[in-house]
């Protein structure tokens, strides 16, 4: 079910999870509807040092339904393999964290970051942020059930009256937790007001294993300002990768080099949008397959002068060749206009 093989994007090792030496300080976070299988391919190829599954259950009567089976399946160059676990029982994560350590996870991560009602409702995600002792007891009970790395993405707190990010960070390290990333808002800001990085620099100052900084992650001048200032080990991004698998190479040159490399050309966009298509395709089929597509095209394209409209024509298409004839169209449209212009 799960695949071995890596692809290395860069020479100089960066970041090290327990036995993985990462060769990029930029990761790309899990989301869940988002990090399948195809999205997280192309990241890897434009340089995430470390892709992880979408969210599974701990509850082992899921792990048979399809979203489940869809979320562990692993390609080639996914290397070393992640997969994200979500749950409150430390008896149920760590049955968890064995059966996909079993069937070929190289790192579980634990997640306490989510702040999705539906999660949070169950006291799972980052509702365990208000009980240390639960957070103890899962993080202990987990990290010894398994011998691979276990990771944990977490926030700074609760609520903004209870960041206690640094105590979390103390309890995963004495937990026998690998890495910690840490997302710069509480549970109770979601994903509202800026990023609080000065909570994640006093994490790092507080812990020896490896922190990685999560949160408006955006641009390569801002991955650097942010280590910087934190002196987090990495990067994690998530939203600002939607659509720009780019990103990636583009900080990682910058953290290397101080320079920043060209942004995609229209020509790249559309290769990589119409490969990206018929990947969805392929994994999901045609039918359930190019609705997914449709929130990808939206964010490949959102920022494209004459997008609008196009999007109410995109979303209404039930054909995924007449889906891909129409973004080919409007890319091919878009760059004669370019080169008239020039």
């Amino acid at each position: 079910m799960i695949g071995d093989g890596f692809s290395k994007y860069f020479e100089q090792i960066l970041i090290s999870i327990g036995p993985y030496e990462l060769t990029s300080q930029v990761l790309l976070a899990p989301m869940a509807g988002v990090t399948d299988r195809p999205f997280r391919d192309l990241c890897r190829r434009y340089g995430a040092g470390l892709t992880t599954s979408e969210m599974v259950a701990s509850d082992a009567k899921l792990w048979n339904s399809e979203k489940t089976r869809e979320r562990l399946v692993f390609s080639d160059n996914e290397f070393p393999i992640s997969v994200q676990i979500v749950g409150s029982d430390p008896a149920k994560l760590a049955n968890a964290a064995q059966f996909n350590a079993d069937n070929g996870a190289q790192i579980i991560d634990i997640n306490m970051g989510c702040p999705a009602k539906k999660v949070c409702n169950v006291a799972a995600g980052s509702a365990l942020l208000k009980d240390e002792k639960q957070v103890f007891q899962i993080l202990e009970t987990v990290a010894k059930s398994v011998n691979v790395p276990v990771t944990l993405k977490t926030r700074t707190g609760w609520s903004t009256t209870n960041k206690n990010g640094v105590n979390i960070a103390k309890i995963a390290e004495d937990s026998g937790i690998a890495a910690i990333a840490v997302h710069g808002r509480t549970r109770e800001c979601m994903y509202r007001g800026e990023a609080e990085y000065e909570v994640i620099a006093g994490i790092k100052s507080s812990v020896s294993i490896p922190v990685i900084v999560n949160g408006d992650i955006d641009s390569p001048e801002k991955a650097k300002q942010v280590l910087d200032f934190t002196a987090a080990d990495a990067v994690m991004v998530g939203r600002a990768a939607q659509g720009n698998p780019w990103l990636f190479r583009e900080i990682q040159a910058f953290l290397d080099t101080g320079a920043l490399i060209d942004a995609p050309v229209l020509s790249e966009k559309r290769a990589v949008l119409l490969e990206h298509l018929k990947s969805l395709y392929d994994f999901y089929g045609e039918y359930r397959g190019l609705r997914i597509a449709r929130k990808h095209i939206n964010w490949y394209c959102k920022r494209i002068e004459g997008y609008s409209s196009f999007r109410k024509v995109i979303n209404k298409i039930d054909s995924a060749n007449e889906q891909l004839e129409r973004v080919n169209h409007f890319f091919r449209q878009l760059i004669i206009q370019g080169d008239k212009a020039a």
